[in-house]
């Protein structure tokens, strides 16, 4: 199992700049996969962003594709989120999330089996 903590969360003004941060610990090299997902009030969670631990091979969803960049240092065991050009609809509590095992599906939660706890990130006008 692998334990990971967020960290980077705030309020911004729309069209600003974030950068989260997800530290991982505990049997990370037994992690394929990380990625970052948000859940708005009364919404499920959302797809934000994935990489391989190894590789680095990104996909995007395509509300953030172009405004957000996921990246990994594994010599840090850190995940990092760089959120540019925020608009308001970005308002969520953002997750990290960690695998171990690869299927078919990049992009499902339940195929995540480490969680953050979560931070907010809140855009204003």
């Amino acid at each position: 199992q692998v334990q990971l903590v967020e960290s980077g969360g705030g309020l911004v003004q729309a069209g600003g700049s974030l950068r989260l941060s997800c530290a991982a610990s505990g049997r990370t090299s037994s992690t394929d996969r990380m990625g970052w997902f948000r859940q708005a009030p009364g919404k499920e969670h959302e797809f934000v962003a994935t990489i391989r631990r190894i590789g680095g091979s990104t996909d995007y969803a395509d509300s953030v594709k172009g405004r957000f960049t996921i990246s990994i240092d594994n010599i840090k065991n850190t995940l990092y989120l760089q959120m540019n050009s925020l608009k308001l609809e970005d308002t969520a509590v953002y997750y990290c999330a960690a695998r171990r095992f690869r299927y078919d599906s990049i992009r499902a939660p339940s195929t995540y089996d480490s969680w953050g706890q979560g931070t907010q990130v809140t855009v204003s006008s």
